[in-house]
């Protein structure tokens, strides 16, 4: 971090009773001649102190403060600005893969003269590993121990590269695994709220607000404790780290109004699912959305969090928070040091961006209102986040994604009957028969940061668990129950609460610290029941307490799948079914065999504050943190490389050198227009980066699991598609191998198949891909509205490129997989409002020209053409929308752009 000029005399003293900081005063700009600043949302006010900070005359400029400070005026939404987070955030699945290129540019950096020492961190990065853990055994006291033992078994060999990268980079720490979940460790101990920063030459330390980017889409939960912070591509996060600026366009602020309070048996869970719902609606891609009102000052910051954390599901950059009174209880709560509580108080009533009752509204974009007393029971699915089901009528919701009953000889298909599902099949479980019904809840997971960080819906699950087990109430044998929270603190109050017992007689042991079933590790079911949702075609359903219920991301033979608070998830595990109303109908009967319903075990607001308040203490925190880093004895057996470059294995199956550097050269070469492309897949609305790029498991008879069996790999030791994503071998063979995802070039099919043109040879997409490449076609993807949407998954960007696709043609799309795409030199482009591919009549079977772009944000005529020889002139949007996005595209990435800068440089 390079010493910042002040050209606008804002640095000032600030002095405690710990010591004196210097900082950037937002009071003094604004007495300078910027009157704006005062009525800045504080996100904004945050942004304008990182640029007034680090301005340098280079990458940050006095010019970017200007634009900032008129950030409401029209011209300034054209103008793109730098931020250079204070630190970065990653989990093992998009950090794996970002330390390897990290290792790849030390070899390209020799190979282009220059020192290979100097690809390194420039500020913090922590690691978290959290996303290899799966439920392999479940419903048992062993299944932690045994969990982590597979977890250790499968991926020794990432563990093994993340620890070189630990000893071979400066300011890089990795959290062991087994320890919690990435983005409840940075709420609960890495977030300090505000840093502070000794710089070469100063008499006194600097402090500024805690910011960050991360390398997973739900880094906005820490928005929550008013940490400014978002999801970025694990390219953007390299960039970030090598002291980069990540360059924005201003953007909207909207504020959400909160008033009232929660009802007596309304969870966070619902309130989130509600904010989700409506803010999806409305429509906040690419905007932040900052919450003020009266509402704030009855949410804790963990309610806080669980609305931050779903930021990516209801389309926003991030969902902010305010610093006030509760964000320093919570820091108070969670144990940290008096003198930062402290510090945090004084810095942010010091710069104007400390919340109380009195503050003023901002000028916001827009603003949208919630009374919080409105909120109701929910749940959100079965395929997508954003749509939420009032509890009523969850009853029978699953038929959305069941397929449509066959029709008989002559006849007509029959609409699925309203009542009892038409299908079921009896199994034996553990001794114990049952009947396995469409409709069925297979999987009740309580997992995910989303609520594992908040103990009310934490301790709520434990008190109905109580309830239920002691009315004799069971949960069916074909309920595949997990609990995997993000933090062992949380697994210390439910102990010291004694509700842990009354959970794991429900089948919910601890099973690991880690994402598991909302990231797809849900592991498998149980033979009897894989057979008879096969022989039955059974569509059954999965309840979680995660943040994404996308097609074939929980499990691939459950294709309902559902969001909800972890309360709920007991309960549905208690009901077995989707087919029951818990708002009107029995969720089980007790020992007399007498109806129990949600509401004799639902617990009361009293019932959940009394026992937070009696057992969850800021030495549990302490205590578990005290650690963090040093990791248990299996970890410590975990040997590392030694040296500061890497010795890549041609024999592993997990770590591979990426081809992205092959042949770089000092001077990138000109980047011609698109010529005779043919398109690779025509797919529809709301395809996620989990559709391009799926996370979970990997078919045998899938590209990727052939090649893995063909470099001897059992069937049993595949792991999953995350964890192999040092490894671009596979991951080129998963992109587009989505089990669900359809492909409109083959009408019908499911999975990763396209028809090869102009021979009409139906393959899957990576052998139709690299056919394509055997004959030098350039290729293209065609899409509907919000393509990439879900996780901050830079393997659908980079696979994508490694296919051979130079250019997508797109309705509309998420943030970070727009940036992910330009970031490795592919072409979104996007097509004008009110087109798409069925207006245009474009079926996928042309052949396509495309001109270059020039400058950003350039209409472009797209000319296709048929077999007939026919053509037709179309006009798309290049979505390179800043300079900066040019410069990306014409260096075929950020990373060859920051590559070359550093060899020309000398840095």
């Amino acid at each position: 971090m390079a010493q910042s000029r002040d050209p606008f005399g804002a640095r000032r003293t600030l002095t405690s009773s710990n010591g004196s900081w210097d900082y950037y005063s937002l009071e003094r700009l604004e007495a300078g001649g910027f009157p704006a600043v005062s009525r800045m949302p504080f996100s904004m006010k945050i942004l304008l102190e990182s640029v007034v900070r680090q301005v340098n005359g280079f990458d940050v400029r006095e010019e970017d403060v200007r634009s900032l400070c008129a950030w409401q005026q029209a011209e300034s939404k054209s103008r793109e600005f730098p931020f250079k987070p204070a630190r970065v955030i990653m989990q093992d699945f998009t950090g794996v893969p970002a330390i390897v290129d990290l290792a790849a540019m030390r070899d390209a950096m020799a190979a282009l003269g220059g020192d290979p020492q100097r690809i390194n961190p420039v500020i913090p990065v922590d690691l978290v590993i959290d996303h290899s853990v799966q439920v392999d055994l479940y419903a048992s006291s062993r299944a932690l121990a045994l969990n982590a033992s597979l977890e250790f078994q499968r991926n020794r060999e990432r563990y093994e590269f993340l620890r070189w990268g630990a000893s071979a980079f400066a300011d890089f720490r990795v959290v062991p695994p087994a320890t919690g979940i990435v983005h409840q460790v940075n709420l609960e101990y890495l977030a300090r709220v505000v840093q502070t920063r000794t710089l070469p030459g100063d008499p006194r330390p600097l402090a500024f607000p805690d910011t960050l980017v991360g390398t997973d889409s739900h880094t906005p939960m820490i928005n929550g404790i008013g940490v400014l912070g978002w999801g970025v591509g694990g390219i953007e996060a390299e960039a970030a780290l090598l002291g980069q600026p990540l360059y924005m366009l201003i953007p909207d602020v909207v504020g959400m109004r909160l008033s009232g309070t929660l009802r007596e048996g309304v969870t966070a869970t619902d309130l989130v699912l509600t904010v989700t719902q409506a803010l999806r609606k409305f429509g906040v891609v690419d905007k932040i959305v900052e919450f003020f009102g009266p509402g704030l000052s009855s949410l804790s910051v963990a309610d806080r969090a669980t609305i931050s954390n779903m930021s990516p599901e209801y389309g926003a950059t991030a969902g902010f928070f305010p610093v006030d009174e509760k964000t320093l209880e919570y820091l108070r709560f969670t144990g940290r040091a008096p003198e930062l509580v402290e510090l945090v108080e004084r810095y942010y009533r010091e710069q104007g961006i400390f919340r109380t009752a009195d503050t003023p509204q901002p000028e916001y974009a827009a603003v949208l209102e919630l009374d919080l007393a409105t909120v109701e029971s929910s749940l959100a699915g079965p395929k997508r986040p954003q749509d939420r089901i009032p509890l009523p009528r969850a009853k029978g919701s699953w038929r959305q994604v069941a397929p449509a009953p066959a029709a008989p000889p002559g006849g007509t298909a029959p609409a699925p009957a309203g009542g009892a599902a038409a299908r079921e099949i009896e199994v034996k479980v553990a001794g114990t028969r049952e009947t396995l019904r469409d409709g069925a809840v297979v999987i009740a997971a309580i997992t995910s940061c989303t609520n594992t960080s908040n103990p009310a819906v934490m301790v709520a699950a434990g008190l109905l668990a109580r309830k239920a087990v002691r009315l004799g109430l069971r949960v069916p044998a074909y309920v595949k129950t997990s609990f995997a929270p993000g933090s062992k603190v949380v697994t210390q109050y439910l102990d010291h609460a004694g509700l842990s017992p009354y959970l794991e007689a429900l089948g919910f042991h601890l099973v690991g610290y880690g994402c598991t079933t909302c990231i797809g590790n849900s592991g498998p079911l149980l033979p009897v029941i894989s057979g008879a949702i096969k022989e039955g075609d059974l569509t059954v359903a999965s309840v979680l307490s995660g943040n994404r219920n996308f097609e074939g991301r929980i499990h691939p033979e459950v294709k309902a799948n559902y969001l909800a608070s972890p309360p709920l998830v007991v309960a549905y595990a208690l009901a077995g079914s989707l087919e029951v109303d818990l708002s009107t109908e029995p969720v089980g009967y007790d020992k007399a065999e007498k109806p129990v319903y949600l509401r004799d075990i639902w617990p009361t607001l009293a019932e959940i504050d009394e026992a937070i308040h009696a057992n969850l203490t800021p030495e549990m925190f302490r205590s578990v943190y005290a650690s963090v880093f040093t990791g248990d004895e299996a970890w410590q057996k975990v040997g590392a490389p030694a040296g500061r470059i890497y010795s890549w294995s041609t024999e592993s199956t997990y770590i591979r050198q990426p081809t992205f550097f092959e042949g770089i050269r000092a001077a990138p070469a000109d980047v011609p227009g698109i010529s005779k492309a043919r398109v690779l897949a025509v797919l529809g609305d709301s395809v996620t980066t989990d559709h391009i790029s799926p996370a979970g498991a990997i078919p045998e008879k899938s590209p990727a699991g052939t090649w893995l069996v063909s470099h001897g790999v059992k069937k049993e030791d595949f792991n999953t598609y995350g964890s192999r994503r040092g490894n671009h071998e596979v991951m080129i063979r998963g992109t587009f191998a989505n089990i669900r995802i359809r492909n409109r070039l083959v009408p019908g099919v499911e999975g990763g198949a396209t028809r090869h043109l102009p021979s009409g040879e139906q393959l899957s997409i990576y052998d139709a891909a690299v056919k394509y490449a055997a004959d030098k076609v350039p290729l293209l993807v065609i899409a509907g509205k919000e393509y990439g949407s879900g996780s901050s998954r830079d393997w659908a960007a980079k696979g994508t490129l490694l296919l051979g696709v130079r250019a997508v043609i797109a309705e509309s799309y998420e943030r970070i997989h727009r940036s992910n795409l330009v970031g490795m030199g592919v072409l979104p482009l996007q097509f004008q409002k009110g087109e798409s591919a069925e207006s245009l009549g474009l079926t996928g079977e042309e052949v396509y020209d495309i001109p270059r772009p020039g400058k950003p944000g350039q209409l472009l005529e797209v000319t296709a053409r048929d077999a007939s020889g026919k053509e037709k002139r179309f006009t798309v949007l290049a979505r390179i929308d800043t300079p900066i996005d040019l410069e990306y595209y014409r260096n075929g990435g950020i990373l060859p752009t920051v590559l070359r800068g550093f060899a020309k440089s000398g840095r």
